[in-house]
Order: structure tokens, then sequence, then C-alpha cells
């Protein structure tokens, strides 16, 4: 065997080594992003699972804020349909505004803010507001990273060849709104 042999086998067999560690690197980038989405549909649900206690809690203090109840019941509905980040999103968003009306509304009902269920709910709902924000933050640093790693020479002749794709951020409202829907929960008394 003649050494431009050797030297051709040694590339050939260098180039499907590169191949294989640029590909398990997207794979497990590819992982990360799934996971860390995981994360965030655990928190939304949860969310969403507090919702029916927190609005019979508050139905009886506020009967004329029907339309706001009605929208968190249709959201929680479409919340069951919604498939894509982006979807998700858009109903996190719709919701964290009509939680920040009630939330708003309860300051007007001294009895509803010393109700202890009331207490209890506004507080998970606060603690779920920060899981929320802390997972979606992890969640588009992942995505960022996993997005990067598709752009960039070589991986991203590698991620054309086998079908990687791009994944969305999840764009929420701003975190400074975050804050104040928190703030707004109010506090235990």
């Amino acid at each position: 065997m003649s050494i431009f042999t050797i030297v051709i086998i040694v590339l050939i067999l260098a180039i499907i080594l590169a191949v294989i560690i640029l590909y398990n690197g997207l794979v497990k980038a590819k992982i990360k992003v799934d996971n860390a989405w995981s994360q965030i549909d655990v928190q939304l649900q949860r969310r969403f699972d507090l919702i029916p206690n927190f609005v019979e809690t508050v139905k009886g203090y506020m009967q004329h804020e029907s339309e706001t109840f009605e929208e968190i019941a249709r959201l929680r509905t479409s919340w069951a349909n919604a498939g894509t980040v982006s979807e998700k999103a858009n109903l996190d968003n719709q919701l964290s505004t009509a939680l920040k009306t009630i939330m708003a509304v309860s300051e007007n009902y001294p009895e509803l803010k010393a109700n202890q269920n009331f207490s209890d709910l506004s507080e998970e709902l606060r603690n779920t507001e920060n899981k929320i924000s802390f997972s979606r933050q992890f969640y588009n640093d992942t995505v960022t990273m996993y997005n990067t790693k598709l752009q960039v020479f070589p991986s991203n002749i590698i991620a054309g060849m086998f079908n990687f794709t791009a994944r969305d951020l999840f764009k929420a409202e701003s975190d400074e709104a975050r804050r104040n829907v928190k703030v707004d929960f109010g506090t235990k008394n």
C-alpha cells in the first residue's frame, strides 16, 4: 500500500469521524431543546390547571367580570389544541393579560384579598409565573445555541444533509411586564 493510499484512507476516516461528531452534536442540541420545551410546557399546563380554581374563587366576588372569565375559559380550550411554540406563546400572553385584569379588579374587593383560598392560589400562580419565566429563558438560550449550530460552518452542512430545522424562540411579553404580573398577584395576608 502506498503512502498516497494511506493518506486518502486517513482523510476519508477523518471526514467520516467529523460528520459523526457534528451529527451527534446536532442531535444532542435538538434533544436539549425538546427537553427545555417540555419544561415550559409543564409549567404552562400547571398554570392552566390552577386557573379553574382561581376563577371559581374570584367569581363569587366579581359577578360583572364575566367577559374576562369567558376569555379565560376560551384560552383553556385553545390551550388543549395549540401545538406550536408560537401558538402557546400567544395563548400565554393572552392569559397573562386576563390574569392582570382579574388581579387589578381584585384590588377593589378587600374581602376577596382577605380570602385564604384566593391568597393561596395567588401565591401558587406567582410561583408558577416565576418558573415559567425561568423555563422560558432556559428554552430560549437552548434554542439560540441549537440554531447557531445550524448556521455555523461546518455543522450547517451536516444540518442541511440531515434536514435539521431551526426552532422558534418562545416570544412572550417582556420580562418587565411579567414582573408586573407577579407583583399584582398580591401578598399573603
